[in-house]
């Protein structure tokens, strides 16, 4: 499967992108977004609080009450912006494209925080078990869109992880747009076989039995499963051992027809892999010349695996 060269379609807090739109007039441009992903991605950027009337600058809000249904009040608890907040991500979640690919949030805001937001309780006391009320909106709207914070964009891990994401999903529209039907999607569980597998062997395999029976469900239980179960499969970065695993898979098909030098060079790459001396694209380079260069079957050029996302990110040089 090719690279869509279209833009990837990602919401984003708007500061983020280096808009003055905080609380206290500033912003946070993050320059991952900014100088990197922007070159692949269409952004749209949103401010919660401004989008409900609140000023730039204005004073701080936050949550107060119960940690499943907190209130958003003004820092001295006169004004209460739940309802405007909520009234208003219900239609600005409705008017979003159907192809959004993905959505990147500020941490530690009380509309956008997605983890560890504090929740002010009636004793004077806080707990920071909180999520942001438009946080928490997106989320239980697109359950099965991949959402991020910058901070957590900072662990070279989880920022992998999430482009693997945003891409899958990129490629996940393009098949429903072009070739939704059960043979279509079989071809995009082929090409991805070695992704899903990297992520998450026993959730690939239950996905690997649906599509086998793909002709004997309607249509909208049959993607909406499928696509349930991607999300679950690749909630959580691929470890180094499950990388290996998938690299071995890629060497049996050429195996035999390398020299016994240049199997050994990679058995020895590998290794490394696994023990942590060297990153993920040290072996996967090597893996894709010899793949490139010996007779394997076609389905394997296919697979994503080999080329997840632009090499420009830069991502495997670093888990």
């Amino acid at each position: 499967m090719t690279q869509d060269s279209s833009p990837i379609r990602i919401g984003v807090s708007a500061c983020l992108l280096g808009q003055e739109v905080r609380y206290d007039g500033k912003h946070k441009r993050d320059s991952f977004l900014v100088n990197v992903l922007s070159q692949y991605a269409e952004f749209i950027p949103i401010c919660p609080e401004v989008e409900i009337g609140l000023g730039v600058p204005r004073p701080p809000i936050n949550l107060h009450g119960d940690l499943d249904d907190p209130r958003l009040l003004s820092q001295d608890k006169t004004i209460d912006h739940t309802e405007a907040m909520k009234d208003w991500a219900a239609q600005y979640l409705r008017s979003l494209p159907d192809n959004l690919c993905g959505f990147v949030l500020k941490s530690k805001s009380p509309s956008c925080g997605m983890f560890r937001i504090p929740v002010y309780h009636d004793d004077g006391t806080k707990t920071y078990e909180g999520r942001g009320l438009f946080a928490r909106a997106l989320t239980d709207t697109f359950p099965l869109l991949p959402v991020e914070e910058d901070g957590r964009l900072n662990d070279t891990g989880l920022r992998e992880n999430f482009i693997q994401r945003i891409f899958v999903m990129q490629r996940w529209h393009r098949f429903l747009e072009t070739n939704p039907t059960p043979h279509g999607l079989v071809e995009f569980h082929t090409c991805h076989k070695y992704t899903l597998l990297a992520y998450n062997e026993v959730v690939y395999r239950e996905m690997g039995r649906w599509v086998a029976q793909a002709g004997n469900h309607p249509w909208d239980e049959l993607i909406g499963q499928y696509q349930r179960m991607m999300a679950e499969a690749l909630a959580e970065p691929a470890t180094r051992t499950r990388h290996t695993n998938v690299l071995q898979h890629f060497m049996g098909f050429f195996k035999q027809h390398i020299s016994s030098d240049d199997k050994q060079e990679l058995i020895d790459l590998l290794d490394q892999y696994r023990e942590g001396q060297v990153p993920l694209i040290v072996p996967l380079t090597l893996v894709r010349h010899h793949a490139r260069h010996n007779d394997v079957p076609e389905w394997v050029h296919k697979q994503v695996y080999l080329n997840p996302y632009p090499k420009e990110l830069l991502l495997q040089n670093y888990i």
